[in-house]
This record gives structure tokens, C-alpha cells and sequence, in this order.
């Protein structure tokens, strides 16, 4: 694609070279939108909805995360965050990726959008930078409850010491993922929740960067991450201004179908922001921007959007 390009900057864990990505839009920039995706992808899979965003007039940005795509550091493990405070440096590789293209285009309004893990760390980010991002969107997020989280670490913690954090752990990714299939029974694949798709499922299967195993320490991340934007008392810290989409499929696994999803929403209420909107998507489920109806999901995005900027 003629106005993509790819560069490097040094994540804030001080080993690893984080890879992004941005497509620039013909003409003059409208806006900017910055993706986070989710846990065992990468950046360039969302270049189908970048070129639609630069076909409106928006700059995307995106990254892999540590861990993730290209940003592996030479000999460090695959999805994996690293030994300490993994899920903080993802958070802060995110606010230098929205610092470094907002000094390259000022002014202009900022949104930026994370799907599954990437809503988790969009929602820490929200937390943690109150008031950097002009909107939001949450996209096929959850909200476990406390015991869950409590408990799903405990046992992260327990095979790490045993199998080594840095490692793939059987139990443990069962866990986190073995209910996910269960809705869709009987299965065609591994992967039939993140899409109806399945068009899009042999696509993720078939990538070398998608899937893979990921380690005990990366879902012990992740369960930190998850109980620290379940609080209310971290939700008081976000800017009750930044309006904010909640958006997923209704047969979306991770949200609980649809459960999981309105919860986020509500606490976000509850908390006090002051626009903050729900859309459920009855059929579709995990990688709503991958299923046969993301014409629709992408214009439904954009509508929202529009209305903000």
C-alpha cells in the first residue's frame, strides 16, 4: 500500500524494539485513530479498516505489542510481556506511539480504539492517561468478576513457579480460553468463537504471526490488567469527558455473549462518563471487523465517530 509505512521505537521495558505500523490518508489529515489489538496478533491485520478510516480522511497508527508480531526481542519468548510489570510497558509503548504521531500531526482529534486484550489495555489506558485520547472504543471486551480474576491468578502464579512464566502452560490456556468454543459446538476448528467467519478462521490459522501458545506470564498480565480496570476506584481516575463506544458481537465469548460487554458499559456509567454508548451485533462474534456483515460494523464506527470530531 503506497502510504503505509513501517518503523521502530524503543518500548519502555528497555529490551524490546516495538514495531508499528501507520497508513496516512491522500490530501490533508482529518484525524487520527489508533488501534491496540488483541493477545496472539499484530498491527498489519487491521489494514482492511485503515484503509477504509484513510478512504475518510484519518492517519491510523497501530503497534504489536511486546511479544507480539514483529516486536520479539532477540531471544526473548513469544507472547510473552516479559518477567515485571509487562502490562504497564504495553500501556506506555501505547502513549508513546499517540505521543510520537501527535507531535507529527497537532491539532488534529485522536481517537483510539482496542480489541479484546487491546480493550483491556485501551481501558488501563484510559485510567492511566485521563484525557490524551479526543474518544474511545472498546471493542469485544469483557468484565470478568473479581473471584475469577483472583482465582485464574492464583493458578498463573502456581504454574509459572512450575512450568517457568515464559512458558506455554496446558491447564492454564485452558482456563482462559477452553469455554470459548463451547457456544459453537460441534466445532470445525480451535478458533470457530472468533468468527463466524470461516473464511476469516482459516485466515488466522493458516498466519504464522496469529495463534501460537501463549505463556502463563502473558495471562498473568493480563489478569492484573483485567482486576485493576474492574475497580471502581481506578475508573474515578479516567476523564469523564473522553466519550466512549462499547462494541462487540452478541455471540462474542469473551464478553459473556453480550453479558460480559453491557457490564463494561454499565461500569463505565456507574463511574460517571458523561457519553458512553453500548452496540451489540445479534450473530456475529469475537473479530467483529473480520465477519461477512464489517461493511456494516465499519460504517456504524465511522457514524460514531463523525459525530465526534
Amino acid at each position: 500500500m503506497a502510504n503505509r509505512k513501517e518503523f521502530y521505537f524503543p518500548s519502555s521495558d528497555g529490551k524490546t524494539q516495538i514495531h508499528a505500523v501507520e497508513w496516512a490518508p491522500d490530501g490533508e489529515p482529518a484525524g487520527v485513530y489508533q488501534i491496540a489489538h488483541g493477545v496472539a496478533e499484530y498491527a498489519l491485520r487491521y489494514e482492511p479498516f485503515a484503509e477504509f478510516l484513510n478512504s475518510k480522511g484519518f492517519v491510523v497508527v497501530a503497534n504489536d505489542h511486546i511479544g507480539h508480531g514483529l516486536s520479539v526481542a532477540e531471544g526473548a519468548a513469544a507472547l510473552y510481556f516479559g518477567d515485571k510489570d509487562g502490562w504497564t510497558h504495553v500501556v506506555d509503548d501505547m502513549y508513546a506511539l499517540r505521543n510520537r504521531t501527535a507531535q507529527e500531526y497537532p491539532s488534529l482529534p485522536y481517537i483510539l480504539m482496542g480489541h479484546s486484550m487491546g480493550s483491556f489495555l485501551a481501558r488501563t489506558y484510559l485510567i492511566r492517561y485521563p484525557g490524551t485520547v479526543t474518544a474511545a472504543i472498546i471493542m469485544g471486551t469483557g468484565q470478568q468478576p473479581g473471584f475469577m480474576v483472583a482465582g485464574g491468578k492464583l493458578a498463573a502464579k502456581y504454574f509459572g513457579k512450575k512450568t517457568g512464566f515464559d512458558k506455554f502452560n496446558a491447564t492454564v490456556d485452558n482456563l482462559a480460553f477452553g469455554a470459548y468454543n463451547k457456544p459453537f459446538e460441534p466445532k470445525r476448528t480451535n478458533y470457530d468463537w472468533l468468527s463466524a467467519n470461516e473464511e476469516n478462521v482459516d485466515k488466522y490459522i493458516a498466519d504464522p504471526l496469529c495463534g501460537g501458545q501463549a505463556t502463563t506470564g502473558l495471562f498473568l498480565e493480563m489478569l492484573g490488567g483485567i482486576g485493576f480496570i474492574g475497580k471502581p476506584s481506578n475508573l474515578a481516575k479516567m476523564d469523564m469527558n473522553t466519550p466512549v463506544l462499547f462494541i462487540s458481537g452478541a455471540m462474542d465469548p469473551v464478553g459473556d455473549l453480550g453479558k460480559g460487554a453491557t457490564k463494561a458499559y454499565e461500569s463505565f456509567k456507574k463511574a460517571g462518563v458523561r457519553d458512553v454508548e453500548l452496540k451489540l451485533y445479534p450473530g456475529l462474534r469475537h473479530e467483529i471487523l473480520n465477519e461477512k456483515e464489517k461493511d456494516q460494523v465499519y460504517a456504524d464506527i465511522w457514524a460514531w465517530v463523525e459525530k465526534r470530531v
